[in-house]
């Protein structure tokens, strides 16, 4: 349902970021302000958003080509996401190269590493987004090499978006629960070993079913040992909405913080077409509120941009294979935001 971009294209984004940091080109002081007149890309304003922007992202580079062809207008709106921090998504080849390029690059920012971690075996039921690991030891090994990568750098984690909700809803068979819940649990105490390292196991949206449903399998996968759960993960259900969600789920998983995924919530949920696919490229969406540590409520932690906007949920609507940036959705996304 998610994907990712392929794991060398990751690495190399990564080193060139770090160096553009260290070059002082990827921002104009730290203020979350652009003057519009090039193509670089600035961090926000670390009080409010401790998270990193990374200055070579699809976003940015779309930015550049705009400005390029003289559309000064498209750039503007792409900005919207250019200079929001997205999570990074780890590929399978590279872990420890990604994740060490990622947050020594956030690093040299004075800020936060956003890691999504999506390589569980049998990912995504055969969808959209199917892969993962071959088996529990290649993911067990996977899981070293991020830790490794990571270090004791700061970061956070959204850990294996759809693992448990798919354990639930039976979409991923039998035969796979057991290990399921045992590499979830290794993988969260591998993780939280680190020293700077938070962890949010996902745990579904609001529109998928109820808390009830979800809190004992969580609680099977380790989420004690985690500092929380992640909702709306590349979704579209309102921020609200996700807020009452996790504030129901938290009170069956010892009052765990959540944070929520706001990337492309702007305008709610898609009702119209097949139901079973609303989730996947909806037209008429918009950006939600921008990653902050600043919430609604104190359970929250935080708002971030889990998907990274632009990119596609899949080969539906005509939207290119998942993970593959899309500048066509992007501008529209940001068109519909104010």
């Amino acid at each position: 349902m998610y994907g990712s971009r392929g794991a060398g294209a990751r690495a190399s984004v990564a080193v060139v970021g770090a160096a553009l940091l260290l070059a002082g080109c990827s921002s104009s002081g730290g203020d979350g302000k652009s003057d519009g007149s090039d193509a670089k890309v600035t961090q926000q304003p670390k009080n409010s958003d401790p998270f990193w922007v990374n200055p070579d992202g699809n976003a940015a580079e779309q930015v550049a080509t705009y400005l390029k062809a003289d559309k000064k207008d498209e750039a503007e709106q792409i900005r919207k996401i250019a200079e929001q921090p997205t999570g990074e998504w780890i590929g399978p080849e590279n872990p420890e190269s990604e994740a060490r390029g990622f947050t020594e690059a956030a690093e040299k920012a004075d800020r936060a590493a956003i890691l999504v971690l999506y390589n569980i075996p049998h990912r995504d039921c055969g969808q959209f987004s199917q892969g993962g690991a071959a088996d529990g030891d290649a993911y067990r090994t996977w899981i070293d090499g991020v830790a490794q990568g990571i270090g004791d750098r700061p970061a956070t984690v959204i850990l294996e978006p759809d693992a448990v909700l798919h354990l639930v809803n039976q979409c991923t068979p039998d035969e796979y629960h057991e290990e399921r819940y045992d590499l979830l649990k290794g993988a969260i105490g591998k993780l939280k070993s680190l020293k700077n390292t938070k962890v949010y196991l996902d745990a579904g949206n609001a529109g998928w079913g109820h808390p009830d449903q979800i809190f004992q399998p969580l609680q099977w996968a380790g989420i004690d040992q985690a500092d929380g759960f992640s909702v709306n993960v590349s979704n579209f259900y309102s921020t609200e909405d996700s807020i009452a969600y996790g504030k129901q789920l938290s009170a069956k998983v010892g009052n765990k913080h959540f944070v929520v995924d706001t990337s492309r919530n702007g305008n709610g949920p898609y009702t119209g077409g097949k139901a079973d696919e609303n989730w996947c490229n909806p037209p008429g969406r918009a950006l939600g509120e921008t990653p902050t540590t600043k919430t609604a409520d104190p359970l929250v932690d935080a708002y971030l941009w889990v998907k990274r906007p632009g990119e596609s949920d899949g080969t539906c609507k005509g939207g290119p294979k998942a993970g593959q940036w899309w500048p066509q959705y992007a501008l529209k996304l940001a068109q519909a935001t104010e």
